[in-house]
């Protein structure tokens, strides 16, 4: 699919990386009912679980949120906008040593029904994931960096309508 959009931002601090997770969560449950799929990409440490995390406790997720690194995938049942329920499945790919993981897993089964599919590291999965809505490279910055820690950034690419409201929501 042709590249709808990019815009980067800034993000400066942890606020400002749960601002845009509030603002993705915001824009997914005003959504109808659909699949929803989102693939988060970056170093280690570059802060992919942080937003995955500020996503989930802004869609009201009140529990702990757990990384998903060694059981690839958590689910979680929220509420959209309307009070009808939404099932988010958040992935952790980084410890795929292979594509044909992401088939032998089963997962294909979660993008097939209604859902917010998050993803971490999908470039483990190779083209097998498929072309998301919403692509977003984190990134640090150390030349950027100031007392308070180091800066990072949001490169977000549309590839779709969805990916396109959402990336106009931040």
């Amino acid at each position: 699919m042709p590249l709808l959009e990019e815009r980067t931002l800034t993000l400066p601090d942890e606020a400002a990386t749960a601002r845009l997770g509030a603002a993705l969560a915001a824009a997914v449950q005003a959504m109808p009912r659909r699949t929803v799929h989102v693939q988060l990409s970056g170093d280690l440490g570059a802060g992919k679980t942080t937003l995955s995390r500020a996503i989930l406790r802004a869609l009201g997720h009140a529990g702990k949120v757990r990384s998903p690194t060694y059981t690839l995938c958590e689910p979680y049942e929220v509420a959209r906008a309307d009070g009808s329920p939404l099932t988010v499945y958040h992935f952790d790919l980084y410890r795929f040593a292979d594509p044909e993981e992401w088939i032998d897993a089963g997962f294909r089964d979660c993008f097939a029904e209604p859902a917010f599919n998050l993803v971490e590291w999908p470039e483990k999965a190779g083209r097998l994931l498929g072309e998301p809505d919403l692509h977003v490279l984190l990134q640090s910055d150390m030349a950027g960096a100031d007392d308070a820690g180091e800066r990072r950034s949001a490169t977000m690419r549309a590839y779709t309508p969805t990916g396109l409201t959402l990336l106009n929501a931040c």
